[in-house]
């Protein structure tokens, strides 16, 4: 009993959280007329790369160097000074200073800085890698904008387990097991063996960020969720009719089918029993890593089974 309190302690707490956030997005949104989700996808790009917890409501992480301006000596948040030396910061909230631990200034100030370039989605692109300049930090913010944009919510917690519970399914851990095809690597996922056919479904919240053959893979998909991970289907039979690169997808949603691809040129199959490889990867803005789903899938099918 005391679980279920703390847990729903903790939902309530994220819920009041999230309010808080959207409240400040849209009146950002208000004023900029930057669209919210573009302002939400940035601070969630960067709480989900930040090096140490932050207790900051809004995490977006603005250098000093752009904030005050290069050469500034004072670091005086008066927003008439930072101007004179082309910094960025920008008073948000109407006490005429820019202050980069203040949540609106922070907003104001990002929204501020990609409204220079225009407010089309390619405008937008253009700003952020002015900003982070690096492809992927934009595609992931650009996806993440996509996401929100199409659900609304700052709400996108849910997860689900990649097979259906009723399917004949099993797994163990294989992560860091030892594979021999293509020359000696470690195992990056787990496999789950199930039958021909047998449906594969979105774990999370994402974007489609790859669809296609891999020499290992087979016919494979990938998707990058809203917590900079990167969830990497194998070996599928086929795929959902209509399914695409930068599909929107929530947890559930049946993304392709079981199948044995892999291990070959195009078309490749049967070369080991069929199976879904379930891999996760990790982006922390400037590197990416493979990292053990198993402890996640678990987890995910507990919570499958009490829905």
């Amino acid at each position: 009993m005391l679980f279920f309190i703390l847990v729903s302690d903790v939902h309530a707490e994220e819920k009041n959280e999230d309010e808080e956030k959207m409240a400040l997005y849209k009146k950002t949104e208000a004023v900029t007329l930057v669209p919210w989700y573009y302002l939400a996808a940035i601070d969630k790009y960067e709480k989900n790369t930040t090096k140490e917890k932050s207790e900051k409501l809004i995490t977006i992480d603005i250098p000093e160097t752009k904030w005050y301006g290069i050469g500034n000596p004072s670091r005086t948040n008066d927003d008439r000074i930072i101007s004179l030396f082309k910094g960025i910061g920008k008073d948000g909230n109407g006490d005429n200073l820019a202050d980069p631990d203040n949540n609106e200034d922070v907003l104001f100030t990002m929204a501020n800085y990609l409204k220079k370039f225009g407010r089309t989605e390619q405008d937008i692109k253009i700003g952020l890698w002015r900003f982070y300049h690096r492809d992927l930090t934009v595609q992931t913010i650009m996806n993440m904008a996509k996401v929100y944009q199409t659900f609304g919510t700052l709400d996108l917690n849910n997860r689900s387990f990649p097979l259906p519970l009723h399917a004949n399914y099993s797994y163990k851990n294989t992560w860091g097991d030892a594979r021999g095809f293509g020359g000696r690597r470690i195992h990056e996922g787990t496999d789950i063996f199930a039958n021909y056919g047998v449906p594969v479904k979105a774990t999370t919240y994402g974007v489609v960020e790859i669809k296609g053959w891999n020499r290992f893979g087979g016919w494979r998909i990938g998707i990058r969720d809203m917590n900079n991970n990167y969830h990497y289907y194998a070996h599928l039979n086929g795929y959902k009719d209509g399914i695409e690169v930068g599909d929107v997808v929530k947890p559930g949603d049946i993304i392709g089918s079981v199948g044995a691809t892999g291990y070959g040129p195009p078309g490749t199959s049967g070369k080991f029993p069929p199976h879904l490889h379930y891999g996760m990867y990790k982006d922390n803005g400037y590197s990416e890593w493979s990292f053990d789903p198993y402890p996640y899938l678990k987890r995910w099918e507990r919570a499958d089974k009490h829905k």
